[in-house]
């Protein structure tokens, strides 16, 4: 099970971190968010290592579906509310933001980079629509309601974003990681205060961001309560029509679509990790129905942070760590946020102002519903009797059938049949596996 985007792309391998290492700035985690921070980190000409525990982009950054746009289903309605006209304003600057520099970058890379429009549609509520463009045009966004949505679905129209973009990420990633300074197969065991332990040897740096998809550290930040993970699936289809633009349901729980290369890609059966539903079954069922002279060449999931607002955590980790930094909840929206997030954690650490670096404070106010959700999911899973435990903090494990995985409904760590760790928050394996 690996993605079109692996599948069609080696990336750049890097020997470990070994002995007594020292740098300006170390940036822990080799997908898209630490590769973009690094990126920008050595344009302003600082001295910067990045390291990995596996490969780079091994993880999430491999299996999205590769969406540049500032659209991010119906969220902007979702934003007026909690942080005002304003702040949805900043959200969708910085995304745009981050859009263009994609422009910029690809046009000297062989990416697959193209301009194309983003749709979010409604299957049946027209009042969405409505509230979602009341909200665009308050912060004065380029966008426009339309009937024609070419979808095989009934829809009560969608909401336009002209001139987004989609690309292959590991082919650009490529590129960006050549003239980096990496080192590959080298987990952070400990972290303290400008020190960083690794397998193999000691790093010392004066700042350190931790971009490890969920971070590592527990003891600042309560990112444990913060965040949740969420797992979507994806089908690459061949013989598929056609279609122009890309598309998502603006609820999020349907499906999305877009092209590469002649391929449909078809995301959806989404559900929070750890918990019944979704999967492929749907897309299946969904593309024998509507396409049936198609046949599938890749399928692959995808894991995402959510945070409680659906706003990302990026700058300082917490009030109490000083010189630590962290990117993180994206929310399935990572392309985009990756990039805004890179160019925002540089500027922190080069003493630089940043427009919109007090919206995604991770030092922001947690009373948020989710949180509550957040913690009632946690205390209903370590009160579960059961024999498999997760290593994070203890959370009775799920199995996954449809993946053959053990699940942590609590934060989203998840692990093989035979207890290797396949997703953080968790360091390592399970001990004592049951089985199954």
């Amino acid at each position: 099970m690996s993605s079109i985007w692996r599948q069609e792309c080696d990336m750049p391998g890097f020997e470990p971190a070994r002995g007594e290492l020292r740098t300006d700035v170390l940036v822990i985690g080799g997908g898209i968010a630490g590769l973009l921070c690094a990126h920008f980190l050595r344009q302003s000409g600082v001295d910067c290592l990045l390291v990995e525990a596996g490969r780079l982009c091994g993880g999430v950054t491999q299996n999205t579906t590769a969406k540049i746009t500032s659209q991010h289903g119906f969220v902007y309605h979702t934003l007026v509310p909690r942080f005002g006209t304003e702040g949805a304003g900043i959200y969708y600057q910085a995304n745009q933001w981050a859009l263009a520099e994609y422009r910029r970058l690809c046009a000297g890379i062989g990416c697959n980079f193209s301009p194309v429009d983003s749709f979010a549609y409604s299957r049946q509520d027209a009042a969405v629509l409505e509230r979602e463009m009341a909200a665009l045009s308050a912060i004065g966004a380029a966008a426009e309601r339309t009937e024609d949505v070419p979808l095989p679905i009934p829809t009560a129209g969608a909401i336009r974003f002209p001139d987004q973009a989609q690309f292959h990420p590991l082919k650009f990633l490529s590129a960006i990681a050549k003239p980096l300074n990496i080192r590959e197969h080298s987990p952070v065991r400990t972290l303290a205060p400008g020190l960083a332990i690794t397998d193999q040897g000691r790093i010392r740096a004066e700042a350190i961001v931790v971009a490890t998809h969920f971070p590592i550290l527990d003891r600042h930040g309560g990112y444990f309560l913060k965040l949740y993970q969420h797992r979507s699936h994806v089908l690459a289809l061949e013989n598929a029509p056609a279609l122009r633009g890309m598309y998502v349901d603006g609820e999020g729980d349907g499906l999305s679509f877009r092209m590469h290369r002649g391929q449909l890609i078809l995301g959806g059966g989404s559900h929070r990790t750890g918990k019944s539903g979704g999967g492929w079954a749907p897309l299946e069922a969904f593309a024998q129905t509507h396409y049936p002279r198609s046949a599938v060449r890749a399928r692959w999931a995808i894991q995402d942070c959510m945070s409680l607002d659906a706003m990302p955590y990026i700058g300082a980790y917490s009030r109490q760590a000083r010189g630590l930094y962290v990117a993180t909840g994206f929310c399935k929206w990572g392309m985009t946020w990756a990039m805004a997030g890179g160019k925002l954690l540089s500027d922190r650490i080069l003493g630089r102002d940043n427009p919109w670096a007090a919206l995604v404070s991770p030092s922001r106010s947690m009373l948020r519903p989710q949180l509550a959700v957040n913690g009632w999911e946690a205390a209903l899973s370590l009160l579960t009797p059961s024999a498999p435990r997760c290593p994070h903090m203890g959370c009775a494990l799920k199995w996954n059938p449809q993946e053959h995985s053990w699940d942590c409904p609590c934060h989203g760590s998840r692990f093989t049949r035979k207890g290797a760790l396949l997703e953080n928050p968790a360091e390592g394996d399970l001990k004592n596996p049951p089985e199954k």
